[in-house]
């Protein structure tokens, strides 16, 4: 039998190690953190794309969104421009500089990402990807419990 435990500390401890050699690269190389790039690559993938989605993809808070993005704004990576379709919310996009900073750092996390899998054997890392997305498909479906964003954790995103 699996001890959950054990799986659970596993898999955190994996999770925050590959995080932070990942944001570190990212920084030395880009001044960018991690957090900025994921939020960066969903704003530049969704053609309407709003701090509530954001919130919603990477389960954190509208709040903790909200202050990640005025911090790419402060870094001129993104804009805010009113939606026409709800003068409530505004619709996110990349400034040239932030579509420029994307396209210098997503080949160093493709790389920094590969270093820490090297030498995984692939059969290994297909079983892995099919899992977590099975689970990660499990856990937005609702089948499990409520999400940080539900629970309104605060701000995890390290983004900017």
């Amino acid at each position: 039998m699996t001890d959950l435990t054990s799986l659970f500390t596993d898999l955190v401890r994996t999770e925050t190690r590959l995080y932070n050699r990942i944001d570190a690269r990212l920084r030395a190389e880009h001044d960018m953190p991690l957090g900025a790039l994921e939020f960066l690559q969903i704003i530049e993938r969704l053609p309407t794309c709003r701090v509530f989605d954001i919130a919603h993809e990477v389960d954190i808070t509208v709040g903790a969104t909200s202050k990640a993005v005025d911090r790419l704004v402060a870094r001129g990576w993104c804009e805010r421009r009113a939606n026409p379709d709800d003068r409530r919310s505004s619709l996110l996009f990349l400034t040239p500089a932030g579509e420029q900073a994307l396209a210098a750092a997503v080949p160093t996390f493709e790389a920094a990402w590969a270093e820490q899998i090297a030498g995984l054997p692939q059969p290994m890392l297909a079983q892995l990807a099919d899992g977590l997305r099975v689970w990660r498909e499990r856990l937005e479906s609702g089948l499990a419990q409520p999400t940080g964003a539900e629970l309104d954790h605060g701000d995890r995103s390290g983004a900017a």
